[in-house]
């Protein structure tokens, strides 16, 4: 009698491959530039800008061995009490996540897709939650980051690098 591998299934799709090795925090960073004059005057609850970026970085020239880090910088400001003025920073989070992973014989086409789509993709609910915890401890609502289109990033990444030609074709 014979085994069966649900993954080998027809119709199944063929797993990624990829392998996680290490995931940490290369880089966090939380500032309230204000101190303690900041809760004492902030009256409304802060307008908060969030920034993300991916890069993903070949470790071994010779080995399918990277570093895939996702940063993102949520900048919380006062609600200006004037048009057109600027408001106080309240906070500043800052944090780079990483992962190393190996990638196995992954076809050249999908390298780029797996390190700024898949490997992001599987990292973000520990950024989210580490920027969540940071803001609270720091005295603040905590800061939840909202899903992330990844796909959509690469693709605005990529037309950044490679702009479209103009005129019509």
């Amino acid at each position: 009698m014979s085994e069966t591998n649900p993954a080998n299934d027809a119709g199944a799709p063929p797993a990624l491959p990829l392998n996680i090795n290490l995931q940490y925090t290369k880089d966090l960073s939380f500032e309230v530039p204000l101190g303690a004059a900041i809760f004492a005057t902030l009256r409304t609850a802060p307008q908060i800008g969030v920034n993300i970026d991916v890069q993903a970085n070949r470790l071994e020239e010779n080995d399918p061995i990277f570093e895939v880090a996702l940063a993102v910088r949520a900048e919380a400001t006062e609600t200006p009490e004037k048009e057109g003025a600027t408001g106080r920073t309240v906070f500043i989070a800052e944090l780079t996540y990483a992962a190393v992973v190996t990638l196995g014989n992954a076809p050249q086409e999908l390298v780029e897709p797996i390190l700024l789509v898949e490997v992001p993709r599987l990292i973000f609910p520990f950024v989210r939650a580490i920027m969540s915890d940071v803001t609270r401890d720091g005295g603040f609502p905590p800061v939840v980051l909202q899903p992330i289109d990844f796909v959509a990033l690469w693709q605005a990444k990529r037309a950044q690098q490679f702009p479209a030609p103009a005129g019509n074709a």
